[in-house]
């Protein structure tokens, strides 16, 4: 019996692969990221390997305080998800629900140690379909961005007394290789922050400069969606940063210090690095001038001090790089994509200033560095949503009572002020100071 020839089977894989960018205008570069979201709650658990105990194990501070799933992330990236295929309009709830988070990107670090979907790119990205859509930004949202829109900072103060705060006796240089960039927070509500920086910059001997007419760095219209609005802003901001010639952006707000290292670049479609200037916070200038014994901690500081990881300096703040390519078969990339996982945060340059200031017995909290539980302040926040914001903050004092210390020391005045009024609200003991007044009164400025 003769035997047919076998025939060759042909197998043809069919991998269809789809342009993607990593570009916030539009929701449809995220849809992949939002449907294989599998609700592991990564988003919203401290993981496994780094959970404190029962007390202090979760990291999402709306997901804590609304007990449901929609305010999560997973909940959210089944909303957008909906909203990206057409099969969900906008409505009240969905709009709070989008709105109610503060962007602190603890959901983001999360799912990356599983997944490597792009959560905080996707929420902003929501952000920014609810105003193209005519649904957003909230009313609170709104006000603010006719404050800086008429009078050029957050708090709708006189521009023209923009550095009131300068103490006597320093005088900015007309040129000089460091600008600092106040910000609105320093300038008009914690001048005792701007005041601390330039005295450390005097104490070690750094000349700097202030940027001719500075105004807002717009980071609440960036964060609640405002893209076009936000992308002027940075093009204006670092034309004149640029026009300056320094070669270094010194900033004592980690929320002014995310926007001009991350959300700048990403709205101007560059690198961090293409900027052609240095941004820096001043927790990292401090640890530079100690190595180089340009500034030495003298003074005592005799108290127990615990330091909170503001999200825009840690987690939020990895250099940006703009990225595009092609995603095909089980969701892999090209070319190759580096995640930004909130490794690269500004964590140990504060630590080791203040493990350098005598009396200092400096104890960290349950949770920290990426897996910190956000003060509930920035990027809109308290301003739709106080309620959200002032459990938050008053959720973080729990951890601060907890570890039994006696002051606690942010780097971001939106930080302090959150923190300093739940504090005042419900009548604690805690200290709450800014970084940069711990190192003044260190070095005796």
């Amino acid at each position: 019996m003769s035997k047919e020839p076998k025939k060759e089977l042909k197998v043809r894989y069919y991998k269809p692969k789809a342009d993607i960018k990593l570009d916030i205008s539009d929701i449809q570069n995220f849809v992949y990221d939002m449907s294989r979201c599998i609700k592991c709650k990564g988003c919203h658990w401290v993981d496994h390997t780094y959970m404190p105990g029962t007390k202090f194990m979760t990291r999402c501070p709306s997901g804590t305080k609304y007990e449901f799933d929609a305010y999560q992330a997973a909940g959210k990236m089944r909303i957008g998800h909906a909203m990206a295929e057409g099969v969900l309009d906008w409505n009240d709830k969905a709009l709070e629900v989008i709105y109610a988070c503060t962007l602190c990107g603890a959901c983001d670090v999360g799912c990356k140690r599983n997944l490597d979907l792009e959560v905080e790119l996707t929420l902003e990205s929501l952000r920014v379909k609810a105003v193209k859509d005519g649904k957003g930004p909230m009313p609170a949202h709104k006000k603010i961005a006719d404050n800086i829109s008429k009078k050029k900072n957050f708090f709708a103060a006189d521009q023209k007394k923009r550095t009131d705060w300068m103490p006597k006796g320093i005088t900015p240089a007309k040129k000089a290789d460091v600008l600092y960039f106040v910000g609105c927070s320093a300038s008009f509500v914690n001048p005792e922050i701007a005041q601390s920086t330039v005295k450390i910059l005097k104490s070690s001997g750094t000349e700097f400069m202030l940027m001719p007419d500075e105004e807002c760095c717009g980071n609440t219209i960036f964060s609640v969606g405002m893209l076009d609005e936000a992308r002027e802003i940075a093009k204006r901001n670092v034309e004149a940063m640029r026009k300056t010639g320094a070669k270094t952006l010194l900033l004592s707000c980690a929320e002014g210090y995310r926007m001009w290292k991350v959300d700048y670049p990403k709205l101007m479609n560059i690198s961090t690095d293409e900027l052609g200037f240095k941004v820096v916070h001043l927790v990292e200038f401090v640890d530079e001038l100690m190595k180089a014994g340009k500034l030495k901690m003298k003074k005592e500081f005799n108290t127990r001090m615990t330091y909170h990881d503001s999200c825009s300096l840690g987690r939020l703040s990895d250099k940006w790089t703009p990225w595009e390519g092609k995603r095909g078969w089980m969701g892999c990339v090209e070319p190759r994509l580096k995640r930004r996982r909130g490794t690269e945060g500004l964590y140990a340059q504060p630590r080791n200033i203040l493990n350098a200031i005598p009396g200092v017995d400096l104890i960290e909290m349950p949770r920290t560095r990426e897996n910190t539980f956000c003060c509930g302040a920035g990027r809109g926040t308290k301003e739709a949503f106080p309620e959200l914001a002032n459990f938050a903050a008053e959720h973080r004092l729990e951890e601060v009572k907890y570890v039994g210390a006696e002051t606690l020391v942010s780097s971001c005045p939106w930080c302090k002020n959150k923190f300093a009024q739940a504090v005042k609200a419900n009548g604690n003991d805690v200290q709450v100071l800014d970084i940069s007044e711990v190192i003044c009164a260190s070095i005796d400025a």
